[in-house]
């Protein structure tokens, strides 16, 4: 057996992590297009789509598209913007931040199940590599995260 190459085994592992981290949320209803702007709007507060769609590394059709399921859903909230009147403010309702609790408890239990193979020093070792490889890729493709 040939042995794969790190961005073989970093893409495999990606694929598998997306998969794992959907059968995890699709249970409490949530798609993980959401978890985004569950993050971005997580300190309360409202931000137009553009400023979303900036935070989620997507473009803004996609974002539009992800902000009118949310609303449909009943976690999102439009409200017009007071600074700019072609635009929304986008803000969580009440079951948009009971929604953030279930991701958070979701999204727990995968980083667990991940780490729970490490020792203590396992752990600060792979955060530090992992921590390393982000930086080589944000430096390579330009963003920054």
């Amino acid at each position: 057996m040939s042995q794969r190459s790190a961005v073989d085994q970093l893409s495999w592992a990606a694929r598998l992590l997306a998969r794992e981290r959907e059968i995890m949320l699709t249970p409490i209803g949530l798609n993980p297009a959401y978890v985004p702007v569950f993050l971005a709007l997580s300190s309360g507060g409202a931000h137009t789509p553009k400023a979303l769609a900036q935070a989620a590394e997507v473009e803004q059709p996609t974002m539009t598209a992800t902000i009118q399921r949310m609303e449909r859903d009943g976690f999102v909230t439009r409200k017009p913007n007071p600074d700019d009147g072609r635009s929304a403010l986008i803000a969580l309702t009440p079951l948009g931040y009971e929604r953030i609790a279930d991701m958070d408890r979701a999204l727990g239990a995968l980083n667990e199940l991940l780490l729970e193979q490490f020792s203590t020093a396992e752990r600060g070792q792979f955060w530090e590599l992992l921590g390393r490889v982000v930086k080589v890729l944000e430096v390579q493709t330009g963003r920054a995260g």
